[in-house]
């Protein structure tokens, strides 16, 4: 989503996070452009969902912290979505669980009919808030603003109310040496869950997250049926993984 946006819109949204807010003539200043230009800009940033309008200036609407990383390898992120998309058929019900890579699933789900997805994402709102053929049950939580997730018991008790045909997992790090990891203890324990509530679980990640390794363990990497990454993928390791009884996809 960040990627679709003008050089001059990047530049904006990087003052206003290191500011938290700016004002209307202060980014006329740094971005030597006209006050009606920034206000232009703002009113375009405003209906992409990236910031809110204040009294003669603007803020984020964003945690710095997920924006930075729906930035990096935005390309990859993306074919792996689209790729994850193609899994799921008309009439599934599929759970996909807070990731910058995972949310970008329900951007690739314009032509599907009758899905409905149950999320702790709230990104993945962007994408299907107007997609009359996608339903959406957002489970509640507590909500961290760095995921744009929700999780807590609250989250763990709506999950045991769903039984899907698949999930949709991401990861801070994986590899068959250290199973699949999160950075926040209260992420894994969500997806810990969800892998119990599907019959098939899938993680999307891109290569980069490859032999790196999260704070909190969610589970084996033999113990997913599919990993969906980037062809960035060290491909002496294929086998490796294949042999656990995991499907690679590279795209």
């Amino acid at each position: 989503m960040i990627g679709n946006l003008k050089e001059r819109e990047k530049e904006i949204l990087r003052y206003l996070y290191e500011e938290n807010e700016s004002s209307v003539s202060e980014l006329s200043k740094k971005l030597k452009v006209s006050v009606v230009t920034i206000r232009s800009d703002l009113e375009k940033l405003e209906k992409k969902g990236f910031a809110v309008k204040t009294h003669g200036g603007a803020q984020p609407v964003y945690n710095k912290a997920i924006i930075e990383r729906l930035g990096w390898m935005s390309e990859e992120k993306c074919r792996i979505a689209k790729k994850a998309a193609e899994l799921i058929n008309d009439g599934d019900r599929v759970i996909i669980l807070a990731g910058t890579t995972s949310s970008l699933i329900g951007k690739y789900l314009y032509d599907k009919r009758d899905v409905h997805i149950v999320t702790n994402s709230t990104y993945l709102l962007n994408y299907v808030r107007n997609n009359a053929n996608i339903k959406v049950t957002l489970i509640g939580g507590e909500f961290i603003p760095d995921a744009e997730a929700t999780v807590g018991a609250i989250a763990l008790r709506e999950l045991e109310n769903f039984s899907v045909k698949m999930c949709f997992i991401g990861s801070d790090g994986f590899s068959l040496k250290n199973g699949i990891t999160a950075n926040h203890i209260e992420v894994a324990e969500i997806a810990k869950k969800v892998a119990e509530r599907s019959e098939t679980t899938v993680l999307v990640t891109d290569s980069s997250k490859y032999n790196k390794n999260g704070f909190a363990f969610i589970q084996s990497a033999n113990k997913v049926n599919a990993i969906i990454t980037d062809d960035k993928f060290p491909s002496e390791e294929l086998v490796n993984f294949k042999e656990q009884g995991v499907e690679m996809i590279l795209v």
